[in-house]
């Protein structure tokens, strides 16, 4: 089953989880509002991106903690503070993709 993180709000989200419903395409959608990824999620994605690859500096939340000035841990920010992810990352068993390639979908 694929698993999506996002936000509701997320117009790259919205349409991964269009075309998985125009396509009825079983899925689990985690809203990052809610939860964010574990530890073990996390080390999952970094097997396919970098930190920097998935971080998104320039997000509401990165930029209201001040991250770009402030020495930081990045994975351990990224468990505490999901709301800088760029968004979607979508995940089916062992595999990861970042963003929405209808195309590459077929993970």
């Amino acid at each position: 089953m694929y698993q999506v993180f996002g936000t509701k709000k997320c117009k790259e989200t919205q349409k991964v989880l269009r075309y998985f419903k125009e396509r009825n395409i079983e899925y689990q959608f985690i809203d990052l509002n809610v939860k964010g990824l574990s530890e073990g999620e996390l080390n999952n994605v970094l097997q396919f991106y970098t930190l920097d690859d998935i971080i998104d500096n320039n997000s509401k939340e990165y930029l209201k903690k001040n991250l770009k000035y402030i020495k930081h841990n990045q994975f351990q920010t990224v468990l505490e503070i999901p709301l800088i992810l760029k968004t979607p990352i979508v995940r089916n068993n062992k595999k990861v993709q970042l963003g929405f390639k209808s195309n590459k979908l077929e993970i």
